[in-house]
């Protein structure tokens, strides 16, 4: 019996995987998204800028996540077409295992070292009370979120990418009925909010638990668990341009909440209103990103099977059909920053006209080049999911490392607060030429290759 994965359109494969897979990322979005919400309307400006710090470490979660969960989907998924089924079920066993153990080391040092590490994230004093209740609570919650969001890609590697979007939906859904009632009704504020968090994380980890212990592809059993180098090395070579991809975003958001704080206080903005205007902007280009990661999320399975079946057609068509979408998205994000960036932060609560003078400014100018933001992403995971993690390494560090960090540090020397600012438009036109040059080198790569095979046959 062939595989869907290499007979079906493209186009009718990439949205029953992306779809699901948009879904379940806004879902995770809206894990912030709720909580900043409702704490803006109670705890307010404060409150908003201590979810903006606490920020980096949901980050490293989902940095995890995607090392061992996009790395094992994207190996089981090359081993399967491939035809070695049961060589597959490895690396689906070693993922489920390291996925919940990170999370509780995670948990273990954040607890020990949590106002260190808040202080490092560069929170002022008025704020660190915030981000200190929130942290020690939704800190609980990260073996859980680890878990269910790598777990929600070794299920879409299985071809059940519906329920996949099930687990983050139904967490999502527990989340956003929670928040008020702990916020509001209980009036426990951060840490209400952050107990609401980790209930919705416990359940969707269930449901990605309750999938793998009836996994369709094969059963797993105890020896697919047991962690063997050659499996987990594969797995992190694979899921480390995500990883990376991430873990830039975090060190990136250090950074830019340091400088936020240190130029902000030079500025008639003050320390905390860029604070937490960043972190709302942060979040809310997140639902943008989400769809954009879910395309490129969708895209792994479909690619990954063809390139190892050596249908390089397939592979070739799946990725236009993905950045075409992708750019799609991107135009109506870019309209809507530029044109709504007012009436998106009023939304989480009110503030002063200084506070909205800057909030619409950060957002016209930082977000300049969103019309551009999907290709470094999708073709990130794409060079991930044919197997050339390095390529994949490389152009995942373009845009944040790279590029942005540098021009963080040194243009706000020149020209204060909105040096921060600029950075960010100039970094991503910049990861965007990249892309392009790298996915147009491969696909001469892969004409090549195309031509090879049929001399042979």
């Amino acid at each position: 019996m062939k595989n869907n994965l290499g007979t079906q359109p493209i186009n009718k494969l990439l949205r029953n995987f992306a779809v699901p897979s948009i879904i379940a990322m806004l879902v995770s979005a809206l894990y912030n998204i709720v909580d900043q919400f409702f704490i803006g309307r109670s705890v307010g400006e404060l409150g908003n800028a201590a979810t903006n710090i606490t920020f980096p470490l949901t980050t490293s979660c989902i940095a995890l996540a995607l090392l061992l969960g996009i790395g094992a989907a994207s190996a089981f998924n090359l081993t399967l077409g491939e035809g070695k089924k049961e060589k597959a079920l490895y690396y689906i066993g070693n993922s489920a295992l390291l996925l919940f153990l990170s999370g509780i080391v995670l948990c273990i040092i954040i607890q020990i070292f949590l106002e260190p590490m808040l202080r490092f994230f560069g929170s002022p004093d008025n704020v660190l009370v915030y981000a200190r209740n929130y942290t020690r609570v939704t800190a609980i919650g990260f073996p859980f979120l680890i878990f269910s969001t790598g777990g929600g890609h070794l299920i879409r590697a299985d071809g059940s990418p519906k329920y996949s979007m099930l687990c983050n939906l139904s967490g999502a859904i527990i989340n956003i009925i929670l928040d008020p009632i702990f916020i509001f009704g209980f009036n426990m504020g951060m840490v209400g909010a952050g107990l609401a968090t980790i209930i919705g994380q416990i359940f969707a980890a269930f449901l990605v638990l309750r999938y793998l212990l009836k996994y369709k592809t094969g059963k797993i059993e105890k020896k697919h668990l047991i962690p063997k180098w050659n499996f987990v090395s594969k797995i992190i070579s694979l899921g480390a341009a995500p990883c990376f991809n991430q873990l830039a975003m975090m060190i990136v958001q250090i950074v830019m909440n340091k400088s936020l704080t240190y130029y902000g206080a030079l500025s008639v903005y003050g320390e905390s209103i860029p604070l937490a205007c960043a972190g709302i902007i942060t979040k809310v280009n997140q639902i943008y990103m989400s769809i954009v990661i879910g395309l490129s999320q969708g895209l792994q399975p479909i690619v990954s099977f063809n390139y190892g079946a050596k249908l390089y057609d397939r592979v070739k068509k799946a990725y236009t059909t993905a950045i075409s979408y992708g750019l799609g998205v991107s135009v109506v994000a870019f309209l809507a920053f530029q044109f709504l960036p007012r009436q998106i932060v009023s939304i989480f609560g009110s503030g002063s006209e200084v506070y909205y003078t800057f909030a619409v400014k950060y957002f016209r100018i930082f977000l300049f080049f969103t019309f551009l933001n999907c290709l470094q992403p999708i073709s990130s995971n794409f060079f991930t999911a044919i197997g050339k993690p390095k390529k994949g390494i490389f152009l995942s560090l373009t845009r944040q490392i790279l590029f942005l960090l540098p021009l963080i540090v040194v243009l706000p020397l020149f020209i204060g607060i909105d040096g921060i600012m600029y950075s960010g438009p100039i970094a991503d036109f910049i990861a965007g030429t990249v892309s392009i040059l790298m996915i147009y080198v491969e696909f001469k790569n892969i004409g090549t290759k195309r031509v090879s095979q049929k001399k042979i046959v």
